[in-house]
């Protein structure tokens, strides 16, 4: 028979996923690096400069995608949604290591500032999974439609020859688009365009910031 956590399990577990998504090296990739294999690229270094900065920001968005995914799980009352969340959360881990991985190929680091976008994003999920599970699955599908446009224009920014950011970066933005779509067919409301147009304007908020620090 399996236990049922109390709101202070949850809450402690919650807290060591926490120190797993902010403490460098500490989160384990179970599926291949996408750019395992590939050749290794002697871009000049303006070139690495900008794919660090696009694979920093990156990495952040994953924290935050981490925090809030274990908001939602903390405050959902729903056993499959808490499930779902969970799930999520499992495979962005893979998308965190996968970018500090690179991150370190390009003599680079992750950003000073993703305590401070962690605890947010956290509160946010947190809250939102306390509204309704509608609200909760409907911010899912509008901060991974987000994460897909900002991962579009990436592709499209990064250096030519940088295949091995390219490579992660197209598998990233296959999953985030199906956690989307799982998340509306789950029964998420669609956010209307003024909420979406906002969130947008939180969102570049992140990118300009972690781009350099």
């Amino acid at each position: 028979m399996n236990r049922v956590m109390s709101p202070l399990d949850r809450l402690l577990i919650g807290a060591d996923r926490g120190l797993k998504t902010l403490v460098r090296g500490s989160a384990t990739a179970q599926r291949p690096n996408p750019a395992s294999g590939l050749a290794r690229d002697d871009s000049p270094a303006h070139q690495r400069r900008l794919a660090a900065g696009l694979m920093r920001v990156n990495h952040t968005g994953e924290v935050c995608a981490q925090a809030l995914y274990q908001g939602q799980a903390l405050t959902t009352n729903n056993p499959r949604i808490k499930d779902s969340m969970t799930s999520a959360a499992d495979e962005e881990i893979d998308h965190l290591a996968w970018c500090e991985q690179r991150l370190a190929e390009l003599g680079s680091h992750t950003s000073s500032l993703n305590p401070l976008f962690y605890a947010g994003s956290f509160a946010i999920g947190a809250l939102a999974g306390a509204i309704s599970d509608r609200v909760s699955l409907g911010f899912v599908a509008a901060t991974e439609e987000q994460v897909c446009e900002h991962l579009r224009e990436h592709l499209n920014t990064l250096p030519k020859e940088d295949e091995k950011s390219r490579a992660i970066l197209r598998q990233m933005l296959e999953d985030e688009a199906a956690h989307a779509t799982h998340a509306l067919e789950a029964g998420g409301v669609d956010f209307p365009p003024p909420v979406k147009r906002a969130m947008t304007l939180l969102s570049r908020v992140m990118t300009k910031t972690t781009f350099h620090l």
